[in-house]
């Protein structure tokens, strides 16, 4: 089955649905439609999309996430469905009794699997790892040392060939990009999670208060190189200051929706997020002792 991201931000629409089908009327054009089935991401993003209930709820039957975008057209919320796998409840609670020792097991490998794909990011983008393998010794589990952060500091002046470079939510230039790529991904890994009927605001490491998506946030880490790499490739051809407009959506969404090899097969994405997060539920179930992490 095919699985698309959908966004509308350039012109305004009016959303219904129909036979099953996501339809999109736009003054200008014909109809486009699409089965709820194949939708996995809907960002709304332009101020004047008018849409029904049934598209909302629709979305959320067929296991799709929407977005919502504020008024700089940045990702703000995020719909999830409710029900989302037949026993989702007897996971809720296996997974809010997951002992201490597991979850911090289970962020050591995250951990680690992220600073290895920035790893690969910077030998592939700069030619060299800026010492991020050496580090990846030093990561236990629950990583006491927060190897993750000084991988950081390492990882992000190298990146965007800056030292000055400091990776921040509010930050400006490259950040509004990351932002943006970071929103779509972390819509992925929610729709994965929800999927396994895993509950996104029980987390392993992650654990402020006010974040509803904490277990996203833990699965999201070793994903973001797809979009470092998208946003400094970007950055490399348009310069630092390009702004988030059309062409710039396209480059960063565009890698999410590539194929990865995984133990010798192409597979997408979705597939990807959606089997490392039912790796996660075995875990929990005492059905398998890892995380299955691929490198992307």
């Amino acid at each position: 089955m095919t699985e698309r991201i959908i966004e509308l931000a350039e012109e305004p629409a009016r959303l219904s649905v129909r036979n099953r089908c996501l339809v999109i009327a736009r003054a200008d054009d014909p109809e486009t439609t699409v089965p709820l089935g194949e939708v996995a991401v809907l960002v709304l993003a332009n101020p004047c999309v008018l849409l029904t209930q049934p598209v909302l709820s629709g979305l959320a039957a067929a296991g799709g996430i929407a977005v919502i975008c504020d008024a700089k057209r940045m990702p703000a919320a995020m719909l999830l469905p409710l029900e989302a796998h037949f026993t989702q409840g007897e996971r809720f609670a296996l997974q809010a009794q997951a002992s201490l020792p597991v979850r911090k097991r289970l962020w050591q490998s995250l951990v680690r699997a992220k600073i290895e794909a920035q790893a690969r990011v910077l030998s592939n983008l700069r030619g060299h790892d800026a010492g991020l393998a050496e580090l990846l010794p030093k990561v236990r589990p629950g990583d006491p040392a927060n190897v993750e952060a000084e991988a950081s500091r390492c990882y992000w002046p190298a990146l965007f060939t800056d030292a000055r470079f400091r990776r921040s939510r509010y930050g400006g230039n490259e950040n509004i990009l990351l932002n943006y790529g970071y929103a779509v991904l972390r819509a992925i890994i929610a729709r994965a999670v929800c999927a396994a009927g895993l509950h996104p605001s029980l987390g392993l490491h992650h654990h402020n208060r006010y974040d509803a998506f904490r277990l996203v946030d833990d699965l999201i880490e070793p994903f973001r190189p797809i979009v470092d790499r998208a946003t400094a490739t970007y950055c490399d051809r348009h310069g630092r200051a390009a702004p988030l407009d059309k062409g710039a959506k396209a480059a960063l969404i565009g890698p999410l929706m590539g194929r990865f090899k995984v133990r010798r097969q192409h597979r997408s994405l979705f597939d990807i997020a959606h089997r490392t997060a039912a790796s996660l539920a075995a875990v929990f179930a005492g059905k398998r002792r890892t995380l299955l992490l691929p490198e992307l």
